[in-house]
């Protein structure tokens, strides 16, 4: 049965999965951390969207809180040695926003630091998905502002990255505040002005 959407009261939490109760029948459900901490207890109706895979005789159900992770899920699933587990331990440590992040920089040993993503993966996830990293999670930069970042002969732009990440910030968070601030305040922003913007889109 091909389900896109389930609506009932989790029944019960399971380390991979919960199983969702609707009309007294059980659905077993893997979800995310992320997925699996926004869920609500105590019987009230919570609305999973899922992912339907079919294989052979086995039918799995994935679920997710909100769209954006349904499509980076659909997204990691299309690289060659990304299941459905491994997608799921990937959203598990990176909600969207930070994945897009993590990709458009390039931020191979990040993606390390989910479970079943060793170098060479990681290596196919940001080379394949880099330019088509799917929709971005609310307030997110474009990927392609955080691309220019990436340029090493961007000027102020990568002198900015440069001062976040020696002030302790991680890279890939860098990159996506000063993409951020150079978009607000225009290319002729110098490498002070951005860094005082950068500073600020992470403070907020």
């Amino acid at each position: 049965m091909n389900i896109a959407r389930l609506r009932g009261v989790v029944d019960d939490v399971g380390l991979d999965g919960v199983l969702v109760d609707v009309g007294g029948v059980g659905f077993p459900v893997l979800v995310s951390n992320r997925t699996r901490a926004a869920l609500p207890s105590g019987g009230v109706p919570a609305t999973l969207l899922i992912e339907t895979q079919i294989r052979e005789e086995a039918v799995t159900y994935f679920g997710f809180i909100d769209r954006a992770e349904r499509d980076w899920f659909r997204t990691l699933t299309t690289v060659q040695g990304v299941g459905g587990k491994v997608a799921l331990n990937i959203l598990s440590v990176f909600d969207p926003d930070r994945l897009a992040r993590a990709i458009a920089a390039q931020d191979r040993a990040l993606l390390t630091r989910a479970d079943g993503v060793g170098a060479k993966l990681a290596i196919r996830l940001v080379t394949e998905l880099k330019d088509r990293a799917g929709a971005w999670a609310p307030g997110a930069a474009p990927i392609a502002a955080i691309a220019t970042v990436a340029d090493p002969a961007s000027g102020p732009i990568e002198d900015a990255v440069s001062a976040l990440v020696n002030l302790g910030y991680r890279r890939s968070d860098a990159l996506g505040a000063v993409a951020t601030a150079q978009r607000k305040l225009g290319d002729t922003a110098s490498a002070g002005d951005l860094i005082r913007g950068g500073l600020r889109e992470i403070a907020s």
